[in-house]
């Protein structure tokens, strides 16, 4: 079997159109959505029906739970968040009321069996959390704990970090797909996890995928969003805003 794991598309609906180009190219079996669909992009409502329009797993992160109901004290830096909220009012105006029930509903986690032998615990930022940072350089016993704790699994995947990674720990793998929308780790372009399995053996690559970046610049500027010079600086760069 062939999964592709896409997260973190954030608004950014040409990024998205990129990825699920190539994942066709792929002739993958399944697709498996980690969260963070609308929320810090500029064509919010289009992302969001074509994700709802695929034949795919949809789960949770942070982004879709701000999208609901805004960002509350403590979840980001308190100098963030007025500007984070009218953020998400922006994206909440872009919506129906029926969409934000569907981003509201949507379950935190997944797990899915690839053969007889590998199952995948699938989640946004931790299986305990939507909000947890986990980073990829945390010691091996706390990622064990934190991040890997269910029994019979052997594959984990996660997002909401922006930077994708691929760890094996005791006989067992955690992966990071990054971020289809908004990459914090230097490098442009969308990024995806896809996950091969037959029998007892299974391969994890990260994919990135090349899109029109300049294009995305151009909704942000001719759309009115508001902090559109911040994440047209993240977009360009594929760096963390400051706040985040």
């Amino acid at each position: 079997m062939r999964v592709a794991f896409i997260a973190d598309i954030h608004g950014n609906g040409v990024a998205l159109d990129a990825v699920l180009e190539d994942i066709e190219k792929r002739k993958v079996d399944r697709i498996a959505v980690l969260g963070d669909i609308a929320f810090r992009g500029p064509e919010p409502k289009r992302v969001l029906e074509r994700v709802q329009s695929l034949t795919a797993d949809v789960i949770k992160g942070n982004a879709d739970e701000w999208t609901v109901r805004g960002v509350r004290p403590g979840e980001v830096p308190e100098a963030a968040r007025a500007m984070m909220n009218r953020e998400r009012e922006w994206t909440a105006a872009q919506l129906e009321e029926k969409d934000l029930q569907y981003l509201r509903h949507l379950p935190e986690s997944l797990e899915l069996e690839l053969s007889e032998t590998i199952r995948v615990h699938a989640f946004h930022a931790t299986p305990e959390s939507l909000f947890d940072v986990v980073p990829p350089e945390t010691d091996a016993a706390t990622m064990k704990v934190r991040m890997m704790s269910r029994d019979g699994i052997r594959l984990f995947v996660c997002a909401h970090i922006h930077l994708p990674y691929i760890r094996f720990i005791d006989g067992r793998c955690i992966v990071n797909t990054g971020s289809v929308g908004l990459p914090f780790d230097g490098l442009p372009q969308a990024s995806y996890a896809l996950v091969e399995a037959e029998g007892d053996r299974f391969r994890v690559t990260i994919q990135r995928v090349p899109y029109d970046v300049e294009k995305v610049v151009k909704q942000f500027t001719n759309g009115g969003y508001p902090n559109r010079d911040l994440l047209i600086r993240v977009v360009r760069e594929a760096t963390s805003p400051a706040g985040r």
